[in-house]
């Protein structure tokens, strides 16, 4: 067999033999190597790999050759879950190694025993959920590992599986009367023993942080640390390495002590209405918090009915610790509801004091709740010196990593200065397989009229095509007006809009449905993988500039003015670039596919850093001319001469 990775990914190697229709990739051979020699030097490594470069296997390939306990985080539980039922299975087979694999994901992904026999016992809920009880009930009796993505008839979304499964907070740990058959127990215990280890990036963070909380490892020791979809790591980062107390945590604390009194101390009914006293209160905030979605903590906490209302919240959870406190020796449930209490009055105490350097405190609200935050401005700092624990080599991996050939947005976002930085360009044939075509739309995307500005410049396109396109927005306003605008046109296709069902039942209608067009925002920019004639048009209306209502981002931009820098060319622009050639990247997933992408907003030619935004692009000929378009899905050129290539259409750029 040959040695390097570069061979075994070759013509000659096992790949070849075992699987049908493989070919060497010269990029992916590349990657290969510079992985494994990273995985050697213990080095830090980014690298960007383009859409069909294979960059699962120019990594897995290294990692289950070097002898070393690596993890492996994605970046959603869905990759996670196609790295190692789909691929490493294949690897491992054509390498022949006798290495160890285990499927790590966080708690609330696994059934908790205790915690079913609880809802069992309390016969609450709805009818739905007793149905979907009843099915899990009869699935606990035959699953091993207890993941509850196995249970496909209760959807992963349905309101019954938080009631089922466990949290850190409300798990009982060893004093947990199911402790040894603990599905979470069971999943560590083989990941302690395992060579390779798949992860996803929120399991990580959680563990780099419970670790610096002094609660000892989630994850195994790792001598190498590979982040498949890198690109998400500097936001989920950003969540973790900060604070987040919310309704929903006061509430299932407030039920969870209910329930406990019922089964620990009967004797003790005025506990119930300390719970139902907290729960009140947090939902009386909730309703003395004016209208907006998010912003600044200060400006809520400036309006003197929500300062009572927070004061009156703090009364109810001390009133709650003082009831838990002489009940907490009764038994385990009623211990832990006290320990969290005291938790939860800490996180209170911190979210109601004055501002604290370097982060930013600001709200968000839902219908009927509510998160109070706690956020990094800058986490870079924090990532590397808590990376600091794991000594061997570190692969950072996407196909959205850089600018260009800029990576420095990535690597300082993170603090990685010092790594090796790579690009191995994608293998398709982007000048024959695609066109990206430009409509002249005469409104500012700021306009009111412009999302029927968009859904008429892209109508023609939808003809063309056939449908078998996505719409995709930046917001959730846009995306509902366009929306109506099209199902009052009533234009002869299948219409879908993210919300109408789980994201993964749209993709598997829109994959099996004839001229559908499929309407979303944010999470279908990306992690979307749509192969063949099913998605031949994405059509994006607007350059996807983060939201200026964002306290984050504005305190974000706020710092950088005053370090002399320039937020928008610093920040602003770059982000929005990394987002825009994910959206992009949804169109051409295999070599066969073929497709027009249509960039809506007017600023790629207006404006002077539209240029920045075309060239990071994949190199598809572009053109402003429908007629183009219309001959491309036609499937040739006819009398009209080819739309000029990428390059020359930004050196003649208007």
């Amino acid at each position: 067999m040959p040695d390097s990775p570069a061979e075994l990914l070759g013509a000659q190697g096992p790949f070849a033999r075992l699987l049908p229709g493989f070919k060497p990739r010269r990029m992916q051979q590349r990657m290969a190597e510079e992985v494994a020699a990273a995985l050697a030097g213990k080095a830090t490594l980014v690298c960007e790999a383009g859409t069909g470069t294979g960059k699962t296997f120019a990594y897995l390939v290294p990692a289950l050759l070097s002898g070393r306990r690596v993890i492996i985080s994605t970046g959603t539980k869905n990759l996670q879950d196609q790295l190692f039922h789909r691929d490493l299975p294949v690897v491992r087979e054509a390498l022949r190694v006798p290495v160890g694999v285990a499927l790590l994901k966080g708690r609330a992904n696994y059934l908790c025993l205790h915690r079913l026999r609880e809802a069992a016992a309390a016969g609450m809920g709805t009818a739905k959920q007793q149905a979907e009880l009843q099915k899990i009930q009869s699935w606990a009796g035959r699953t091993v590992q207890g993941d509850i993505a196995e249970l496909a008839e209760v959807p992963e979304d349905a309101s019954i599986w938080p009631l089922v499964t466990s949290t850190v907070e409300n798990c009982l740990r060893q004093e947990c009367p199911h402790y040894e058959d603990c599905h979470v127990v069971k999943a560590r215990r083989e990941a302690q023993a395992a060579e390779i280890v798949v992860v996803n990036h929120h399991l990580f963070l959680a563990d780099l942080t419970l670790k610096e909380q002094g609660f000892g490892e989630v994850l195994p020791g790792a001598e190498a640390v590979i982040f498949d979809e890198a690109h998400q790591l500097p936001e989920i980062a950003t969540q973790f390495f900060g604070s987040a107390l919310g309704s929903r945590q006061l509430l299932d604390l407030a039920r969870d002590a209910q329930r406990a009194q019922i089964s620990e101390a009967a004797d003790m009914p005025a506990l119930r209405d300390l719970a139902s006293g907290l729960e009140k209160a947090a939902r009386d905030l909730r309703l003395a918090m004016d209208g907006r979605e998010r912003g600044y903590w200060q400006e809520q906490n400036d309006r003197p009915a929500v300062r009572e209302a927070l004061r009156q919240l703090q009364e109810a959870l001390e009133r709650l610790i003082g009831g838990l406190a002489p009940a907490a020796e009764r038994g385990p449930a009623l211990a832990n509801c006290h320990r969290r209490a005291g938790a939860l009055q800490e996180l209170l105490q911190s979210h109601s004091a004055g501002e604290v350097s370097g982060m930013v405190r600001w709200y968000e609200t839902h219908r009927r709740g509510f998160v109070l935050h706690q956020t990094p401005i800058d986490v870079a700092e924090l990532f590397n010196e808590r990376m600091s624990r794991y000594r061997g080599a570190r692969i950072y991996t996407s196909a959205t990593l850089a600018v260009g050939d800029d990576f420095s947005y990535f690597t300082r976002q993170l603090g990685l200065q010092e790594a090796m930085r790579r690009r191995f360009d994608s293998p398709f044939d982007y000048a024959s397989q695609g066109l990206i075509y430009l409509p002249r739309i005469g409104l500012d995307p700021r306009h009111a009229h412009y999302p029927r500005a968009v859904v008429d410049a892209a109508l023609p396109v939808l003809k063309a095509s056939g449908g078998r396109a996505f719409l995709l927005f930046t917001s959730h306003r846009a995306l509902n007006k366009a929306g109506e605008l099209l199902q009052e046109m009533d234009v002869g296709f299948s219409l879908w809009m993210q919300g109408q069902a789980p994201r993964a039942q749209l993709l598997e209608q829109f994959r099996h449905a004839d001229r559908a067009v499929l309407l979303g925002t944010s999470s279908f920019w990306e992690g979307v993988d749509v192969r063949g004639e099913a998605l031949s048009c994405v059509v994006i209306d607007k350059l996807p500039f983060a939201s200026m209502d964002d306290p984050v981002m504005q305190a974000r931009i706020r710092a950088l003015e005053e370090r002399g820098g320039n937020p928008f060319v610093e920040y602003q622009i770059p982000e929005a670039v990394i987002m825009l050639k994910q959206g992009v990247g949804r169109l051409i997933r295999d070599i066969g596919d073929r497709g027009v992408v249509v960039l809506c907003d007017p600023r790629l030619t207006e404006k002077s850093y539209g240029g920045r935004f075309m060239a990071a692009l994949p190199p598809m000929p572009c053109t402003r001319d429908l007629a183009d378009v219309e001959a491309f899905f036609r499937g040739r050129g006819g009398p009209r001469s080819a739309p000029p290539g990428l390059d020359q259409f930004l050196r003649n750029r208007q």
